[in-house]
């Protein structure tokens, strides 16, 4: 699978957001905070949740200057209260200052992804379903979102577009049908190099019924079933392929989706329906 969090990776998200955010100049700390100013700040816990995003903070303060010293007391996956200090940074008071908006930012949205993902986690618990992540993020935010579910507990599905063939309805629609879609799959599949897993969608019976019969995938995407068709789906696979189910999935649903044997869960909500979690960055 690819690897999102490697380092060069998490460094070009930074400096693009940095980019973003500072452009030419900090001119409020620029004019108004001497440039040989030291400081102390405080992140702070304002909401309860499960903490993400420390060591992207500690990347993006390192990003802004190597010189900065930051002290990590909670670190990712925790559990926090309302009043708990995460970590103290110090150095010069405008590098805390060019910092403290994206830190702020990623930690507050990760925090918010991770609370809610560990929440559908625990509700799986007992089951022999895995939670995964979507591609329904935020545009030039889904290294931070994909980590964060990762922290929460789920598992990371594919990052993109490029590291597997996830054959899907329209796909299947403008291919053909199922076999023609799976045919140049198959023949594309034989001309790289590096082959990638190939994992296809159904929306019925007869769209598996052909999957079956074809085989060469690495999954079954079961998509819209409700969890009494998707049982007797999965009775059909019989352990052939793993499965997984899709389509407006929500904790409410969740646990009988769990509870029929499917291997993952997918949903997108972990990422595109989430508040974030309240903290902020304080000076001492």
């Amino acid at each position: 699978m690819f690897n999102y969090l490697e380092p060069s990776y998490i460094q070009a998200f930074i400096q693009a957001a940095l980019q973003e955010d500072i452009g030419d100049g900090d001119h409020t700390s620029l004019s108004t905070v001497p440039a040989d100013a030291k400081g102390t700040a405080q992140l702070l816990v304002k909401d309860r949740g499960v903490l993400a995003g420390v060591e992207l903070a500690q990347a993006i303060f390192k990003e802004v200057d190597p010189a900065l010293q930051v002290d990590v007391f909670i670190h990712d996956g925790t559990w926090i209260e309302v009043g708990q200090v995460i970590l103290e940074v110090h150095g010069s008071s405008q590098s805390i200052l060019r910092a403290e908006r994206l830190v702020l930012n990623c930690m507050q949205r990760m925090s918010g992804i991770a609370t809610y993902t560990r929440s559908l986690v625990n509700i799986l618990e007992g089951t022999r379903a895995k939670l995964l992540d979507t591609r329904k993020t935020t545009p030039n935010f889904r290294l931070a979102e994909k980590w964060a579910c990762k922290i929460g507990g789920a598992v990371n599905h594919r990052y993109g577009l490029f590291d597997m063939i996830l054959i899907k309805d329209n796909h299947v629609d403008f291919a053909g049908g199922i076999k023609a879609a799976l045919e140049k799959a198959f023949a594309y599949n034989a001309q790289r190099s590096v082959p990638l897993d190939i994992m296809i969608e159904v929306r019925n019976e007869s769209e598996l019924d052909e999957v079956l019969a074809i085989g060469g995938v690495k999954r079954i995407m079961l998509d819209n079933f409700n969890p009494e068709r998707l049982r007797a789906a999965i009775r059909k696979i019989d352990g052939r392929f793993p499965t997984e189910a899709s389509g407006g999935i929500n904790e409410k649903t969740l646990r009988a989706f769990g509870e029929t044997g499917v291997d993952y869960i997918s949903v997108g909500a972990l990422t595109h329906q989430v508040k974030s979690l309240d903290l902020s960055l304080k000076a001492k």
